[in-house]
C-alpha cells in the first residue's frame, strides 16, 4: 500500500539519534577511521599512482543529486563519424589511492560499501578520498577508468575500449537541471546527446526483454521539526543516467567472459509464483494489468509519481530477490556461470561504475 509521509517532532529527534547509534553498535558499523587509515588516505590524496594517458582536453560532465560530493562517474557524447554515437565514461580510478594489503584496503573489505543513515553517512573510504582527492569533481585533473563506449544509430554496442587515464570534469549538473534544460528547449549539443543516447538504450532494453524499475526514492530530511519521510519518483533524466551506468557494466561483464576472469552480479529469472503474486497485489491496488500485456510493458507503462503505481513498483522489486555476485577466473579453475545473464536486464552486467562506494566495482 501507498506510505504516508511520517514526521517526527523535534522532541524525539535526539531519541532516534540515540537508538540509531546503537544500532549502528550491534551491526558492527564502522563510524571512526583509524589514526592509520586516515595517514593513509592523506598520503595517497598528495602522490596517486597517475596514468600517463592524458585525456584532460575532453569535455565531461557529471549527473548526480544536489549537494553531492562523491562523484564516481562523468559523461562525454559526440556523434561518431559516419553515423551513431561514441560515449566516453570516465570512472574514479579508487585503484590509484589504495595500495593492496594496506590500512584502506583492510579496512575498505571490513565496510564493503557507503552505507546512509538518516542522521549519519558511513562512507567506505575516507572523505579525503571519496569526496576530495579521487571524486570527479569539476575543474580537478582525476586519474579514472575511461570508456569509449561506439553505438550505432539505435544505440547498440558496436565497440568497447578501456583505458586508465587523466581526465578532468568540465561542469557539474544535477538532474533536475538536464530535465529543465531538456524540456524547454535549452539543451546543449552535450545533454541533447545524453537524452538521445538515453532514450536509444532504453528502447534496446526493450527490446532485450530487459526491465528497469523506476522505483520512488525515499528521502530523509531533517528539519527543524524533526524528520521528514518522503519519496521521489524518478524522472527521465535519472533514466538516462542509468542507461549510461548500465551500458558500462554489460560492457565490463562481456570483456570478463572474453577473457574468462571477472566478477558479474547476477540475478536469477523470478519463478511464475512471483509474477501470480504480483498479479494479485496490483488486483488490490487498482493498477490494470491485462492478461495478454507482459510484465515488462506493465512497468514501462506506469507512471511512478501516481501513489498506487509506486506502490505496486516497491512491490514489484521482491522479483529482484537472489542477486549476487559471481567471481570467476577460468585459469584457476573457477568457471563463469553457466547462465551468465542478470534476469532483469537480460544480459550478463558487471558492477564497475560507483568505485567510491562500492567494494566490488574496484575490483572490477
Amino acid at each position: 500500500m501507498p506510505r504516508r509521509k511520517l514526521r517526527v517532532k523535534a522532541a524525539d529527534s535526539a531519541r532516534i539519534n540515540t537508538e540509531l547509534t546503537e544500532l549502528r553498535t550491534r551491526l558492527e558499523v564502522h563510524t571512526e577511521w583509524p589514526r592509520a587509515v586516515l595517514a593513509e588516505a592523506e598520503e595517497a590524496a598528495e602522490r596517486p599512482r597517475l596514468p600517463e594517458y592524458d585525456a584532460t582536453d575532453l569535455p565531461l560532465f557529471t549527473v548526480d543529486p544536489p549537494g553531492s560530493r562523491d562523484l564516481d562517474q562523468a559523461v562525454h557524447l559526440a556523434h561518431r563519424p559516419g553515423g551513431g554515437y561514441r560515449v566516453h565514461y570516465a570512472i574514479a580510478d579508487v585503484a590509484a589511492f589504495v595500495h593492496p594489503g594496506g590500512a584502506i584496503d583492510t579496512e575498505a573489505r571490513r565496510r564493503v560499501e557507503t552505507l546512509y543513515f538518516p542522521d549519519h553517512r558511513v562512507p567506505l573510504h575516507p572523505t579525503r578520498i571519496s569526496e576530495d582527492a579521487a571524486s570527479l569533481l569539476p575543474g580537478e585533473p582525476r586519474p579514472a577508468l575511461l570508456w569509449q563506449l561506439d553505438l550505432d544509430a539505435d544505440g547498440a554496442v558496436v565497440l568497447a575500449d578501456l583505458r586508465r587515464a587523466l581526465v578532468r570534469s568540465h561542469r557539474r549538473l544535477d538532474y533536475a537541471a538536464v530535465e529543465r534544460a531538456v524540456d524547454l528547449g535549452g539543451a546543449d549539443e552535450q545533454l541533447a546527446l545524453f537524452a538521445t543516447v538515453g532514450r536509444l538504450r532504453e528502447e534496446q532494453e526493450r527490446a532485450r526483454g530487459g526491465i528497469s524499475l523506476p522505483v520512488p526514492e525515499q528521502e530523509v530530511e531533517e528539519t527543524l521539526h524533526g524528520y521528514v519521510l518522503g519519496y521521489r519518483a524518478p524522472g527521465p533524466a535519472d533514466g538516462w543516467n542509468a542507461q549510461i551506468s548500465l551500458l558500462t557494466g554489460m560492457a565490463a561483464a562481456d570483456l570478463m567472459l572474453d577473457a574468462g576472469v571477472g566478477l558479474l552480479r547476477t540475478l536469477p529469472a523470478a519463478p511464475a509464483t512471483g509474477y501470480e503474486r504480483l498479479r494479485r497485489i496490483a488486483a488490490a491496488l487498482d493498477v490494470d494489468w491485462p492478461q495478454a500485456v507482459p510484465y515488462p510493458e506493465l512497468i514501462r507503462s506506469l507512471d511512478p509519481d501516481v501513489p498506487l503505481n509506486a506502490a505496486f513498483l516497491n512491490a514489484c522489486a521482491g522479483l529482484l530477490r537472489g542477486a549476487g555476485y559471481h567471481a570467476f577466473d577460468e585459469s584457476r579453475g573457477l568457471p563463469a556461470p553457466a547462465d551468465p545473464d542478470h534476469a532483469a536486464l537480460a544480459a550478463p552486467y558487471a558492477h564497475c561504475t560507483a568505485p567510491l562506494r562500492r567494494l566490488g566495482d574496484r575490483f572490477a
